[in-house]
């Protein structure tokens, strides 16, 4: 199998159904240190002929239960994945996509996004997806990537 044939299955791992485990911080770039846990599901299916997938997800979130979306690509030209999310908490609004690849069992995507009205870099690492818990990371960075500030995990069991 070619590299680009390799990088267009990179999100096999995550085929099927998951108990999730999230930590997100209570608010992000602000110095805060209060963390929210939480428990939801995730479903993912291909799409594309193998080339894109679906992430449906529950989010049992302290404040509220509500349900969103990963939107997921790949570019075989480019060997970039992108990366949507949309939230039934905010269904006209799909976010900035963020871009990039796996490497050595580790998926890092990135986007320029404004938040709260000033620029800053998102990042998504996705972590341990050769093994039966793979654990995904969004982080910002209000500094042009000089500094991250994890605001958010995602700890992956099957559920099948």
């Amino acid at each position: 199998m070619s590299d680009r044939d390799l990088m267009a299955r990179a999100f096999d791992f995550e085929i099927g159904s998951w108990h999730v485990s999230h930590r997100r911080l209570r608010e992000r770039l602000a110095g805060c240190q209060e963390w929210d846990s939480f428990t939801g599901t995730a479903d993912m299916r291909p799409v594309l002929g193998g080339n894109g997938n679906i992430e449906d997800n529950f989010l049992n979130l302290p404040q509220g239960a509500y349900r969103a979306i990963a939107i997921r690509s790949y570019d075989p030209q480019r060997g970039l994945w992108a990366i949507w999310w949309l939230s039934a908490a905010d269904p006209h609004s799909i976010e900035t996509p963020v871009v990039g690849r796996f490497e050595e069992n580790v998926g890092t995507f990135y986007a320029d996004e404004c938040f709260k009205g000033r620029p800053v870099k998102t990042r998504f690492l996705w972590l341990d997806t050769h093994t039966a818990t793979p654990r995904w990371e969004q982080a910002m960075s209000a500094d042009g990537g000089e500094s991250w500030e994890t605001n958010w995990t995602m700890d992956f069991k099957r559920a099948d």
